[in-house]
């Protein structure tokens, strides 16, 4: 069964459980072995925050679908890790990590947890994350929450774990799930994505409802598959997406519903492809081995029929690095408000302020690193009226979109662009537009190095054809040793 489960992949697996070669049931047993073993103790990674206590009964109700012919889809009797500020209404907690919300049930599944069980997969459990999903203080050390604890990198304890997806990324890593879920404001996806070695896609704004995650910044926020491979993110993404009316941006995809991302994989993708980098504000800050690893990648690609346009501008670049946006102080505390506001009166908090107030009673449990990024955000007045918001939300738009993404890439005729880790994850989050980070290969201290692709808005079929081409050139992911 080994054999079968380790590093498996979604279409793997379905051949597997298809040939009756194993069954959903004994793929769930695998990892409760493995979150045994890896994640709670050994190395003791702490990527999973809670078990769901129905995940072997759900595998058993898949494997009794699928003996009677009734095979929902590609994720069928599929494991799947959800980020803790994702809801779920069953007997699992979705408190984003704080002590807070430690007894919050929810009472309704998030949107894409409902598209996840309509399509057969097994919800297997809460990743650990980032606390507030890292919009809580200053020095906040990714991957910890008051929680749920420390996740570490497993390539290395004293390796940066990434952002706040930190337990999504690390699970898929050390093959305790087939594939997980993120969430990302900036950067929270795709950087955990890259530092643990694994494919994370955060789609364009409006692909994926946001109704039921905890909210940081409504202008930013959204879900996204995380896995081993790009063909097992495809897969994923395409049962996530749909309009919920509960979600407006979810409007914007009408006409681009894509229900099968994985008809874009294609090895030859790279043929022809314009890609171009932004040298001179990206390259610039990376050491003299990041810079030579990027380098030969990029002849890789190259290599492989691409037209490299290099370097690309973005004209708002510097403007954009100077521009100390206020957005997220203003949204956070808009919609967390309205978040809390809407739980049971049995929890401790209903209100931004009384998160605070929490979290100073209880101190020593809550403040490891402080609370000043909620104080900021407390302090502002949450109206979305106010002038310093809708400024600053204005510049945010024009800075990222109109002078920065879509110009360079109008300019130059691009397919994509490329950036050396998530060097460009900023720009990209504020536009609202998709990006897929892969693996790229390792330094010499064994911190993983990838590459991310970034393209307009709803670019998600370019981007996972050019992702998966630059993946079949040759292995670059190795599993981390885990003892």
């Amino acid at each position: 069964m080994m054999v079968i489960f380790a590093e498996a992949t979604i279409a793997g697996l379905q051949h597997a459980m298809e040939q009756g070669e194993c069954t959903s049931f004994q793929l769930v047993r695998y990892y409760m072995e493995r979150i045994a073993a890896f994640d709670q103790q050994g190395p003791g990674i702490n990527s999973v925050l809670e078990l769901n206590p129905d995940a072997l009964h759900l595998a058993e109700a898949a494997d009794a679908q699928r003996r009677l012919g009734q095979v929902r889809g590609p994720l069928h009797g599929i494991p799947v890790l959800l980020k803790d500020n994702i809801q779920t209404a069953d007997n699992m907690h979705t408190s984003a990590g704080s002590l807070a919300l430690k007894d919050h049930y929810a009472g309704e599944d998030a949107f894409l947890v409902k598209k996840l069980r309509e399509a057969g997969a097994i919800i297997l459990g809460k990743a650990n994350m980032t606390e507030w999903a890292n919009f809580m203080a200053d020095d906040m050390i990714s991957g910890y929450s008051s929680r749920g604890g420390q996740v570490l990198n497993p390539y290395g304890a004293d390796l940066y774990a990434g952002g706040s997806s930190t337990g999504s990324g690390a699970s898929v890593a050390i093959d305790v799930t087939t594939v997980a879920v993120g969430t990302e404001t900036s950067g929270s996806i795709l950087s955990p994505a890259i530092h643990n070695s694994v494919v994370g896609i955060k789609p364009t704004l409006g692909r994926i409802s946001r109704s039921g995650i905890i909210p940081l910044a409504h202008s930013q926020d959204t879900a996204g598959p995380m896995a081993r491979t790009v063909a097992d993110a495809a897969a994923l993404l395409g049962v996530l997406c749909g309009y919920d009316p509960q979600d407006a941006a979810t409007g914007s995809a009408a006409g681009l519903e894509e229900p099968d991302f994985t008809v874009h994989l294609d090895k030859d993708g790279l043929k022809g492809a314009r890609i171009g980098v932004p040298r001179s504000e990206h390259l610039d800050p990376l050491t003299d081995e990041e810079r030579e690893l990027f380098e030969s990648l990029l002849e890789e690609i190259r290599g492989a029929g691409a037209v490299i346009v290099d370097p690309v501008e973005i004209p708002s670049l510097e403007e954009l690095s100077g521009h100390c946006s206020k957005v997220f102080y203003y949204e956070f505390k808009a919609g967390i408000n309205a978040y809390l506001g809407r739980l049971p009166d049995g929890l401790p908090v209903h209100t931004l302020e009384e998160l605070i107030a929490f979290n100073e009673a209880h101190a020593d449990e809550a403040l490891k690193y402080g609370q000043q990024v909620l104080i900021r955000s407390e302090a502002t007045s949450g109206k979305l009226t106010e002038p310093e918001y809708l400024l600053h939300r204005l510049a945010d738009l024009r800075l990222s979109r109109t002078e920065g993404i879509d110009c360079a890439m109008q300019r130059h005729q691009l397919d994509a662009l490329l950036f050396p880790n998530t060097a460009g994850d900023e720009i990209a989050a504020k536009a609202g537009y998709p990006s897929i980070a892969v693996p790229g290969g390792y330094l010499r201290s064994g911190m993983p190095f990838g590459v991310m692709f970034t393209g307009g808005a709803f670019a998600e079929p370019v981007l996972i054809k050019l992702a998966y081409a630059f993946e079949q050139l040759r292995p670059r992911r190795k599993p981390p040793v885990l003892g």
